[in-house]
């Protein structure tokens, strides 16, 4: 078997492993972030929940840190007193980014591991099998519930090789994102294997399982080897290691191979991941602002190579160099080895530790101008400026562009500044940090939950209707992000736990009069659709992006294709996730048209196509429903929230 099936083999509780077919997942360990946790914890108060009863449960603090106004602190209070109540570690708001820090303190190899937050697949570089998911199915799973996926097919990458100087790990998963661009991965986990995943430190696994979600992939999975146990032990936590590997000669559904020794400095052009070119197509181009340090960099090595490369020199006049610390074990750890003072003494802005410019809280560059970031994502406007220009890159070119104030290939550092490559190996000894870690009480029955004036009830939901009559109020092209559905930033985010607000920033990306043509379309014909492309809700886990439109009267979506948590999401929260039978037909539908679609109830319960047809036109459109029997049952009752209360008698 390969590692991919072995993990999954150990945890599965319903389902065959045959590729497509929906199987149910033991979850050991979930993880929540902060704007989507207040969520998750309001859905286990619905469910009358005592305590979690996974292995292993944290909310982490890390999204929502910007306090400009009360919200954010009076959402922070009320994640302390859940966690407490549910009996879940509370991460409190500094101590880092949920992805960091659980691989330090928590993440353990041969567990599932489940979270709202897409990125969670990075607990794949310690030998996890980790997966993102809507807030919904990360509550479940924590009260007990199988987590439910389609059988994944698995893609074996064997590495060789090692990675030359002024290339590192982020240029690995770049060079596997020109390979396959933002859909390629859709339906897969991703197995690394081979002599060169020896020369990968566990971090720099780390770094490549993180972004194996902006190839749609399910999860991303290396070995546990003796360099994983190599971190555990400088984690002081040796005793969670576990030798995981491959058999010999396994066979993959679809396999590829990098030499590592062969690759060079990449970048990710705006406005997406997959847009990757060698960095020295592009040199030359003037940049304003340089961040490193994120979810997809966050290792010691991340900035103290940075700090090697600029010790002793100034940033160019021009930039604005920000340093984003993933966890304060790492900003500690910095100071403690002499890595830290020369990021400042260059000219560095040290920010909290958090997730911060990767979502838009802060650190926002100006329009139009150039942002080199060691982030993730690049979708427009994520970074909290509509006309961004952000670019994806390893530390070492974002380094390189500090001092030269242009997109620069890092090697050509060694002509222009006389430099070496700085060598890094890791610490055996490092300081660990627990401090900023709360555990939950013994009696956590009797804990009281703090909910202040941002937090509101969740909305009802009504069963699914038996017949529409609705209008299309927006056509969208292909690879849609969440981000463009529901965005993010530091005007946005803080109203998580306030659906009626948040909606009013529906789609605004796309069309700032969204929210108007939906109220209008909800009044008038009681709900709207929207058509998207490919690879429709790419991205981010967050299940606002359901959630928002779901209340301004959204009924259905009809898309070439989905990722796979936008859909998964969609049904969630009790809205069609229709695909086009025939994809000309997305060409004959406009927005404005009103489609008329009847039995749908029928036709859901018997998981049978529909038909949708156009009014005025004459026009009759096949809409697919590819749904399992239990996501069936979940849109008949109008949601997951209420297919759980009818199961519990409530």
């Amino acid at each position: 078997m390969n590692l991919t099936h072995k993990l999954i083999k150990n945890h599965l509780i319903s389902g065959k492993m045959k590729p497509g077919a929906e199987i149910g997942l033991k979850i050991d360990q979930v993880l929540q972030q902060d704007a989507t946790g207040t969520l998750v914890m309001l859905e286990l108060e619905a469910m009358k929940l005592k305590k979690t009863k996974a292995e292993v449960a944290v909310q982490y603090v890390d999204h929502n840190i910007l306090q400009t106004d009360f919200k954010n602190a009076d959402d922070h209070r009320f994640l302390q007193s859940a966690a407490a109540r549910f009996g879940y570690m509370y991460s409190r708001p500094g101590n880092g980014i949920s992805h960091a820090v659980h691989m330090e303190r928590f993440g353990v190899p041969g567990k599932t591991l489940l979270g709202s937050d897409s990125h969670t697949t990075a607990g794949g570089g310690l030998g996890m099998l980790a997966m993102g998911t809507g807030g919904l199915d990360v509550a479940l799973a924590s009260a007990g519930e199988p987590y439910y996926i389609d059988m994944p097919k698995v893609m074996g990458v064997k590495l060789t090789g090692k990675l030359p100087d002024w290339v590192s790990a982020k240029d690995v998963v770049l060079e596997m994102l020109r390979r396959y661009d933002v859909k390629g991965g859709r339906g897969f986990v991703i197995e690394y294997y081979g002599e060169g995943v020896k020369n990968l430190s566990t971090w720099d696994r780390h770094v490549i399982a993180n972004m194996g979600t902006e190839m749609g992939a399910t999860a991303t999975v290396f070995p546990s080897d003796e360099i994983t146990k190599a971190f555990l032990r400088q984690q002081k936590r040796e005793d969670d290691w576990t030798e995981l590997k491959a058999d010999e000669g396994v066979d993959y559904d679809a396999r590829d191979e990098i030499n590592l020794s062969d690759l060079e400095p990449l970048i990710a052009c705006p406005s997406s991941p997959g847009k990757v070119v060698p960095v020295r197509e592009i040199s030359g181009k003037e940049v304003n602002q340089t961040v490193i340090g994120s979810s997809a960099n966050p290792g010691l090595r991340d900035f103290a190579v940075v700090a090697d490369i600029i010790k002793g020199k100034q940033i160019a006049s021009e930039i604005s160099f920000d340093i984003n610390p993933s966890s304060r074990q790492t900003l500690q750890n910095l100071s403690r080895t002499g890595k830290f003072l020369p990021l400042l003494d260059a000219g560095g802005r040290l920010h909290q530790t958090g997730c911060m410019g990767c979502i838009g809280m802060g650190q926002a560059p100006a329009p139009g101008q150039v942002s080199l970031r060691t982030m993730p994502r690049n979708f427009p406007g994520r970074s909290g400026t509509d006309e961004d220009q952000v670019y994806l890159c390893s530390p070492e070119t974002a380094a390189a562009a500090a001092l030269t104030g242009k997109i620069t290939d890092p090697r050509d550092l060694e002509e222009i500044f006389s430099l070496t490559y700085p060598k890094w190996e890791e610490p055996e000894e490092i300081a660990i940090n627990e401090q900023m870690l709360i555990s939950p009480p013994e009696d956590n029955g009797s804990v009281e939950l703090i909910k202040g004036d941002n937090i509101k009830t969740l909305p009802d939901f009504p069963k699914l209707e038996d017949e529409l009559k609705v209008p299309v109020i927006l056509k969208m092209q292909d690879n849609v992000s969440t981000d463009e559905i529901l965005k993010a930033g530091a005007e946005v985010l803080p109203l998580r736990s306030n659906i009626e607000e948040i909606s009013k920033y529906a789609f605004i990306v796309i069309d700032k009069k969204f929210h108007e043509k939906a109220s209008a379309a909800r009044d008038k014909h009681g709900g709207h659709v929207v058509l998207g492309g490919e690879n429709y809700a790419q991205g981010s886990s967050r299940e606002h992006a359901a959630l928002a439109p779901k209340y301004l009267g959204q009924k259905a979506v009809i898309a070439k294709s989905y990722a796979r948590i936008g859909r998964q999401n969609l049904i969630n929260f009790g809205i069609l996730p229709l695909e086009f039978a025939t994809p000309e037909d997305y060409d004959r539908l406009e927005e404005n048209d009103v489609l008329e679609i009847q039995n749908i109830r029928e036709a859901v319960k018997n998981r049978e196509n529909l038909k949708a047809r156009v009014e005025g036109k004459g026009t009759e459109i096949e809409l697919v429903l590819n749904i399992s029997a239990r996501q069936s049952e979940i849109l008949r009752s109008g949601s997951l929230i209420n297919d759980m209360r009818r199961k519990r008698g409530g």
